[in-house]
């Protein structure tokens, strides 16, 4: 290998991996991205991504870090037909504390589409790339090297049927939930940790609806959080849309919320197992275009491959393979374009080169740490949550952030910082913010909104769709 021009290898050519690949593009010679699939033609489903039939959206903080890696993403997504949500005007959200969020404009937004929409996207534009390169239908079996290096991969062409050695200058794990590098480094020699476990129990189910004459575009997206307060199982829902004059509507619930387990009762439990029937409403008489899909993937799932005191040169672990949260808060993929930013930051400042890979890796466990701190302090609220149990931080992050959202439910100001931060456009330290602490300290102006706070022709829309 030619040490001037150093080969990066990306397993796994999810959008994780995408990023990362285009992230080393602009410092590395060759990027090779390994990918077990064929990639479909077209934006469809592809048999290695179940969790992409689910609802996904690129909050703010995703779509600042996205633009940053590709530039002029967010247009050719607008123009492919996702949706632009600004925060808080064209989103409908009710917190987990109670009482629905004001409609006030942060400034920021976010953008709702099928997750297979956005791959197919991001897949062309890093593809575009001339470093760049694909070799799909081929699968990482192991790490090539030694507990101190790692050199390569070992890879098994699943169409030839036949077994290889890839070099790389450095390898980069981006295979998901599912990845194996645990047992990998084990195999080498390196001791890995147990990783930390946070789980809720949290299962939730999919529709696809078309979206009602009129509100194929301009309808809020909703978002209703599961409550944890009254010690019993929480119910959420989603309600998302996305392109072809489509909504994607989830709902859910933590351990021991009873789901249902026909089509007929999606939307009889979006009105009596959520805090509010709105979805429900809104779906009342909609046309269903799919079944119901489930998913219990749902876990927070940390390594703290960081704590590892001589991590292997040559080897880095991004995205849901590192760290892995409950998909219900929408963090996933705004935590994938902070790993790959902190990649680019990494090798702008140093170049690509093997050396760098235990400083990589501690700027990635970082990079997923306020995420992880939210969604696992969220979900230790839930009874029966498998975990260490609520530390004194996790007790006093819930206590301050449900008095900084019932503040900003009707104080703009509040709720222009705590809408960024809760959609990771801004670091958790902002929550200390002179305005929030004032509102924390102030309390709400108002009382909490019973209603959602629907303008006159969505009341009427939904009121027409209820009695449809």
């Amino acid at each position: 290998m030619n040490a001037a021009r150093p080969r990066v290898v990306v397993l796994g050519g999810g959008f994780a991996g995408l990023l990362a690949a285009s992230a080393a593009a602009r410092h590395a010679g060759a990027v090779t991205v390994i990918e077990r699939d064929r990639y479909p033609e077209r934006p469809e489903p592809r048999r290695g991504l179940p969790q992409a039939r689910h609802p996904h959206f690129l909050a703010p903080g995703g779509v600042l870090g996205l633009e940053r890696l590709l530039p002029g993403i967010a247009d050719r997504l607008l123009a492919a037909g996702a949706h632009r949500i600004r925060v808080n005007a064209d989103l409908l959200f009710r917190p987990n504390m109670g009482g629905w969020m004001a409609r006030n404009h942060t400034g920021r937004f976010g953008i709702t589409c099928s997750r297979q929409l956005l791959d197919h996207i991001v897949r062309a534009m890093v593809v575009e790339q001339d470093a760049v390169t694909v070799r799909q239908e081929c699968e990482p079996m192991g790490l090539l090297g030694s507990a101190t290096a790692v050199h390569g991969v070992r890879l098994r062409d699943t169409a030839a049927r036949t077994t290889e050695q890839f070099d790389g200058d450095l390898v980069i794990d981006a295979t998901g939930r599912g990845s194996q590098a645990g047992r990998w480094l084990d195999a080498l020699g390196v001791v890995v940790p147990p990783p930390e476990i946070v789980d809720s129990g949290h299962a939730y189910l999919t529709r696809v609806f078309r979206a009602a004459s009129g509100a194929e575009s301009g309808f809020p997206a909703v978002l209703i959080q599961a409550e944890s307060r009254s010690g019993e199982p929480g119910g959420n829902a989603t309600l998302l849309p996305i392109e072809g004059g489509r909504w994607i509507a989830a709902v859910g619930g933590t351990r021991g919320s009873k789901l249902p387990t026909e089509d007929d009762d999606f939307i009889d439990f979006a009105r009596h197992g959520v805090s509010d029937p709105l979805v429900a409403d809104i779906l009342a008489s909609a046309e269903p275009l799919t079944g119901t899909m489930r998913s219990r993937s749902t876990g927070n799932r940390r390594y703290r491959f960081d704590r590892i005191r001589s991590w292997p040169t040559g080897f880095v672990v991004v995205g849901d393979a590192a760290t892995a949260l409950n998909p219900v808060y929408g963090q996933g993929l705004s935590v994938a374009t902070r790993c790959a930013g902190a990649l680019g930051a990494e090798f702008a400042r140093n170049g690509v080169g093997a050396a760098s890979a235990p400083r990589l890796q501690r700027s990635i466990i970082r990079a997923a740490a306020d995420p992880w701190q939210m969604a696992t302090s969220q979900d230790l609220a839930f009874r029966n949550t498998e975990g260490p149990g609520q530390a004194v931080l996790d007790r006093w992050m819930l206590r301050y952030g449900a008095r900084v959202f019932r503040a900003a439910q009707s104080r703009p100001a509040v709720a222009t910082v705590a809408s960024d931060v809760m959609f990771l456009a801004r670091p958790t330290l902002a929550m200390g913010h002179p305005a929030v602490l004032a509102g924390a300290v102030l309390g709400p102006r108002k009382p909490p909104l019973t209603e959602p706070p629907l303008t006159g022709w969505e009341r009427g829309f939904v009121a027409g769709r209820r009695l449809g």
